[in-house]
């Protein structure tokens, strides 16, 4: 029971400084200090879990800036996990630390050396003014001037900060905060490499969708961020009842079908393109790929795909292609990442958010991975699932055939799949290739292509035939 209750836990020791940089919070240790320390949930939030823990442990408001890099393993190795963060208000007297002046530190204030090497490289490069570009919340100070635009942009709409704030998601070129007010709270987003299409993406689709994303108050260019207004509603993964679901995947056809004739526009904002044709492209080097990580496979179970398996599964996503393509359903809006987590549902409107994985392509490949999430809580062919489906099916019987759109939904498994893995291009990410653990992830996406496409030809080409047939 304490190994299992270790393993969800993973210590940090925080570089906590005062505004500006000029002191440093440290816990009196002997004749030194040591950095404070403390424990948080392992696979969650980081920055929302530091600035709750800091707060909470040793009383201090504070952000978390970025995660410096102290490895060395030829001098001095260093296994422990670091965050730089920085007091968003006047610092705070605390019984169990005192605050350091940064002038006074030398090797005989740390009473670990390592922490001593840390702190340093941490505050070169916070203060790293060549870097402020493409690293613009790793430097001290930035949070105060956040603050400062944001009260200038809500200011002459009857609203000011409140002073309270969540940070949910901290690096040197991302940015995830709430903000208290005291009207609406109020978001602010920022994005870097390689997400960066994802702001160009968010403001045209603000601006021509405005009842499926959030109010956009602002943007900051130099940040690649932007100001939002809090949507009412609940996070779609927190509700068990079929009828939020049912008008969010209604809400998700309806905003599918408005987008038909905005594919261009939105292609150019940096949006992927997975239509058949472009898919079609990819069958080949995903299929080369796939045969070198099955040849690198090392366990016996669970089994490797030889190479004419991987031809035959590449036959098989092309001919779904083609059968797709027949069916003649408009390429629209898609999203590779579309899970209840990034759905917000209230009985008027309902509101999708982090568009990083926009796409143009077949829209029912967006369906099947909402789907996929809904079978995760409600089992496979459950009658929330048949409700669901039907409340999507309802708003495309609109413009396309019944049997068009079954056909659609039967090829989606497997093309789903695909898409995901071939058409974000993580296939081939040469500097992820070599992990064992994304090599054995790729592998299992073959195999699950594999097996769909097996069961789409046992029962779908039928379909799909039959469909193309009543269309002509």
């Amino acid at each position: 029971m304490e190994s299992t209750q270790q393993s969800d836990r993973e210590t940090y020791r925080a570089i906590v400084l005062g505004q500006g940089g000029n002191e440093l919070l440290l816990k009196p240790a002997g004749e030194g200090f040591l950095l404070l320390s403390v424990e948080i949930p392992r696979w969650q939030r980081l920055a929302e879990n530091m600035t709750v823990a800091i707060r909470n442990e040793w009383g201090q408001e504070a952000i978390c800036l970025f995660n410096p890099d102290v490895s060395d393993p030829v001098t001095a190795p260093n296994d422990h996990n670091y965050q730089v963060m920085e007091c968003s208000g006047p610092t705070r007297p605390h019984p169990g630390a005192e605050w350091v002046p940064v002038s006074s530190l030398s090797e005989r204030t740390f009473a670990d050396p390592a922490d001593q090497v840390a702190v340093q490289r941490s505050l070169a490069e916070c203060r790293d003014a060549g870097a402020v570009a493409l690293r613009p919340f790793a430097r001290l100070g930035w949070f105060r001037e956040l603050q400062g635009w944001i009260e200038e942009v809500i200011g002459p709409l009857g609203f000011h900060l409140a002073g309270s704030f969540s940070q949910l998601n901290a690096s040197p070129s991302f940015s995830l905060v709430r903000f208290e007010t005291s009207g609406p709270a109020v978001w602010f987003k920022a994005v870097g490499n390689p997400n960066l299409r994802e702001f160009p993406i968010t403001l045209t689709l603000a601006q021509l969708f405005p009842n499926y994303l959030p109010r956009i108050l602002a943007i900051h260019p130099e940040w690649d961020g932007w100001l939002t207004r809090e949507v009412d509603g609940k996070v779609l993964c927190e509700v068990h009842e079929p009828a939020p679901w049912e008008r969010s995947v209604a809400a998700l056809a309806k905003l599918q079908i408005d987008s038909i004739d905005q594919s261009p526009r939105i292609l150019a904002t940096g949006a992927r393109d997975l239509g058949a044709a472009a898919l079609s492209k990819l069958i080949q080097p995903f299929i080369e790929i796939m045969a070198q990580l099955m040849e690198r496979q090392t366990k016996v179970s669970p089994p490797v795909l030889g190479r004419k398996e991987l031809l035959l599964l590449g036959d098989r996503v092309q001919g779904a292609l083609d059968a797709l393509e027949a069916l003649a359903i408009p390429e629209t809006l898609g999203h590779l990442d579309l899970n209840p987590g990034n759905i917000i549902v209230s009985p008027s409107r309902c509101v999708f958010l982090d568009w990083a994985e926009a796409y143009i392509g077949n829209p029912f490949l967006t369906f099947q991975y909402l789907l996929e999430h809904l079978r995760r809580t409600s089992g496979e062919h459950s009658a929330d699932e048949t409700r669901v489906v039907e409340s999507y099916v309802a708003q495309w019987r609109r413009i396309a055939p019944r049997d068009a759109i079954a056909a659609g939904l039967a090829l989606s498994p497997l093309l789903a799949v695909f898409a995901y893995a071939a058409g974000t291009g993580m296939f081939c990410d040469q500097e992820r290739l070599p992990d064992p653990q994304f090599a054995g992830y790729l592998r299992s996406l073959a195999r699950r292509m594999s097996r769909e496409a097996g069961n789409w030809t046992n029962r779908g080409e039928k379909c799909s035939t039959q469909a193309i047939a009543h269309q002509a």
